[in-house]
C-alpha cells in the first residue's frame, strides 16, 4: 500500500488551485507577483510531503536525463502528475542552472515532439520558477486519454517509481484505465433468453416490491420489459448493435455462459484463522452475481460472530450490515474483463475484499473524500433495486459508522488498478454479548480508550492523552498528534503513525486537515523540519 497516495492528488489539487489563481491574477494585473508568491507555498508543501505517486524530483545539474521523460511516460499513463527539475530525490532544493534553464526548456519541448521518442507525441508547457534564490523547473502533466510509450517502452507509475510494462495483462490493463466506455455495456449478440437464469425473476420481483414498499414497475412487466427497462438489453449507440450485454450475462447468466464470456471469472472466498499458509474452509464462487451474493453472504454468516446491536429501539446485525456493504461493493464495482481473481478473505484480525478495478485515482479513501464513481452503474443500479446495495456513497459511511461498533476501528478503503476494502476483527470485542444503543456503544468505546498512567519519565507524562494508547474518536486522535508534535516536533509523519499505531495515509490525510485549519504548521522540509503548533 503506498503511504502518500492521499497527499499526491491533495499536492495536485493545489498545484491545479495555484494554475488557476495565476492566470486570474495576470489577466487582472497584467503581473505575477501574487502566483508567484502561490508557487511558494505550494513548493513548500510539495518539499514537506516528499515523491509520491504523482511528484516527482529531479537533479539535473546538468541537463535533462532520459529519466525524466520515463517519468513523464509514466504520468501520462497513470494519473498525472508535477516533475520539478532542480530538487534531489531527499527534498533538498539545489536548483538548475540560471543561464541554461531556458535551453533545457527547448530541449525538452523537442524531445516530447519528437515521434521517434514519443509515441503518441504530447505538448507540454515547462515553467521556470524562482525558489529561495534558485531556479526550478516544474512540469505539470495531464492524465492523457491514450496509452504512451518513451523508445517504443510503455512506463506505468507504482508509489513514486517509474515501471516498464511488458506483460500483455498489464498493457491490457492500461488500455482498459484509457476507454471511456463502460465494460459491462458490452454487447454479446449471440446471448439469447435461453442464456439466461429466467427463473429467478420472479424472486426478484418480490425482492424489488418489499424494497420500495410493495409497489415496484417490475411486478406488471414481462421478463422482457424487466431485461429492457434495466438496460441489460440494449443498444451501441455507435454501431448500432442489439442484444444482451456483459451487464446481463453477469447477472443472470448461466455458468457455461458466464464461463465463456469472462473465462477468468471467479470469486474466492477464504477462511484463515488457524491455517493462515492455505486456509481453514474455501469456496470457489462462479455463478452469476445475484446467487454470488447470496453465497458469499452464507459464508460470512458462517464464519464470523454477529455482536448484538440495538440502534435506538431496533435490532440491527452489524456483522450483515459490513459484510453486506463489503461484498455489494466487490461484485458491483469490478473490472470484468481482467483476469485478476477477486478474493473475500476472513482472517483472524482482520477481514477483506479485493478485485480488479478500473482505477481513476490512487489513494487511500476517506468518508470526507470519496467521490462517489461507479464502476458498472447498470449493476449497481439493478444492485439497488433489489435490496443489495444502496445510494452510491452511503457504503462507505456505512462500513466507517458500524465497524467502529462491530470491532472498534475503522476500516480502510484504497483505490488502485486492485481496489480493497479491510476491516479491522476483534474476536474479544466481536463475540460480546451485551445489548447497547449507539449512543451507549460511543460511550463504552470511549471510556475503553482513556489514557492510561503514564510513567514520569515518559515524554507524554503530564499530557491529557497517552500517545501509545489505541485511539477511538477523531477528538482524542488530534490530542494525541498535536502531543506528539509538542514534545517531539522533529517527528516526521512516519513516525508519528507508528507510535500511535495509525495508518499513514489516514495521519496525513488528518494533518492536512489540521493545517488548513491553522492549527499546526510544518517548518522546514519533511526530512529536517519541525512541527509548530499553535
Amino acid at each position: 500500500m503506498d503511504s502518500n497516495c492521499f497527499s499526491a492528488f491533495v499536492v495536485s489539487k493545489k498545484i491545479g488551485l495555484c494554475y488557476t489563481k495565476k492566470q486570474e491574477t495576470i489577466e487582472k494585473s497584467g503581473f505575477d507577483k501574487e502566483a508567484t508568491e502561490m508557487d511558494t507555498r505550494t513548493i513548500k508543501t510539495i518539499l514537506e510531503i516528499g515523491e509520491t505517486i504523482a511528484v516527482e524530483f529531479k537533479r539535473c545539474g546538468n541537463g535533462i536525463e532520459s529519466d525524466v521523460y520515463e517519468t513523464v511516460c509514466s504520468f501520462l499513463n497513470r494519473f498525472g502528475g508535477d516533475i520539478f527539475l532542480g530538487i534531489l530525490d531527499d527534498g533538498t532544493v539545489s536548483g538548475v542552472p540560471e543561464k541554461q534553464a531556458p535551453d533545457m526548456v527547448k530541449n525538452f519541448i523537442s524531445c516530447i515532439s519528437n515521434p521517434a521518442l514519443f509515441s503518441p507525441t504530447i505538448y507540454l508547457n515547462p515553467e521556470i520558477l524562482d525558489y529561495e534564490g534558485k531556479k526550478l523547473i516544474h512540469i505539470h502533466i495531464l492524465p492523457s486519454a491514450e496509452v504512451h510509450s518513451y523508445k517504443k517502452v510503455i512506463y506505468d507509475r507504482v508509489n513514486d517509481a517509474d515501471v516498464k510494462v511488458t506483460a500483455t495483462a498489464q498493457i491490457a490493463q492500461l488500455y482498459i484505465r484509457k476507454q471511456e466506455i463502460y465494460t459491462e455495456k458490452k454487447i454479446f449478440p449471440y446471448v439469447g433468453l435461453e442464456d439466461l437464469r429466467l427463473d429467478l425473476l420472479p424472486k426478484l420481483r418480490i425482492m424489488a416490491a418489499n424494497n420500495s414498499g410493495q409497489t415496484h414497475p417490475w411486478s406488471s412487466m414481462s421478463d422482457e420489459e424487466v431485461l429492457k427497462s434495466t438496460r441489460l438489453y440494449s443498444v451501441d449507440r455507435v454501431t448500432g448493435a442489439k442484444g444482451y450485454n456483459l451487464a446481463a450475462v453477469m447477472l443472470l447468466g448461466k455458468d457455461d455462459v458466464i464461463a465463456d464470456v469472462v473465462p477468468a471469472y471467479v470469486t474466492d472466498a477464504l477462511l484463515r484463522k488457524v491455517n493462515t499458509d492455505r486456509y481453514d474452509d474455501r469456496e470457489i464462487i462462479k455463478t452469476n452475481l445475484v446467487e454470488s451474493y447470496e453465497q458469499l453472504m452464507e459464508f460470512g454468516r458462517k464464519h464470523l460472530p454477529d455482536r448484538f446491536f440495538l440502534e435506538e429501539d431496533q435490532r440491527k446485525s452489524l456483522r450483515n450490515i459490513i459484510t453486506r456493504e463489503m461484498i455489494a461493493n466487490t461484485l458491483i464495482h469490478r473490472e470484468y474483463t481482467s483476469s485478476y481473481q477477486a478474493k473475500f478473505v476472513i482472517e483472524k484480525d482482520r477481514m477483506y475484499v479485493e478485485n480488479a478495478n478500473r482505477a481513476s485515482q490512487q489513494a487511500v479513501l476517506t468518508p470526507d473524500d470519496i467521490e462517489p464513481n461507479p464502476k458498472n452503474p447498470i449493476i449497481a443500479s439493478f444492485f439497488r433495486n433489489i435490496g443489495y446495495a444502496d445510494q452510491l456513497g452511503s457504503g462507505v459511511r456505512n462500513l466507517f459508522k458500524y465497524s467502529e461498533f462491530y470491532s472498534g476501528r475503522e476500516p480502510e478503503f484504497v483505490e488502485g488498478d486492485v481496489f480493497r476494502i479491510i476491516v479491522p476483527l476483534d474476536e474479544a470485542l466481536m463475540n460480546e454479548e451485551t445489548t447497547q444503543s449507539t449512543t451507549q456503544a460511543t460511550q463504552i468505546t470511549q471510556a475503553s480508550t482513556q489514557p492510561p498512567k503514564l510513567p514520569p519519565n515518559h515524554p507524554s507524562y503530564g499530557s491529557d492523552i497517552h500517545p501509545t494508547a489505541m485511539i477511538s474518536g477523531r477528538d482524542n486522535t488530534i490530542r494525541a498528534v498535536l502531543a506528539i508534535m509538542k514534545e517531539k516536533p522533529t517527528s516526521s509523519q512516519m513516525m508519528i503513525a507508528r507510535e500511535l499505531g495509525m495508518n499513514v495515509n489516514a495521519l496525513k490525510y488528518l494533518i492536512r486537515k489540521l493545517r488548513e485549519e491553522g492549527k499546526i504548521e510544518r517548518i522546514g522540509t519533511s526530512q529536517k523540519g519541525k512541527w509548530i503548533v499553535k
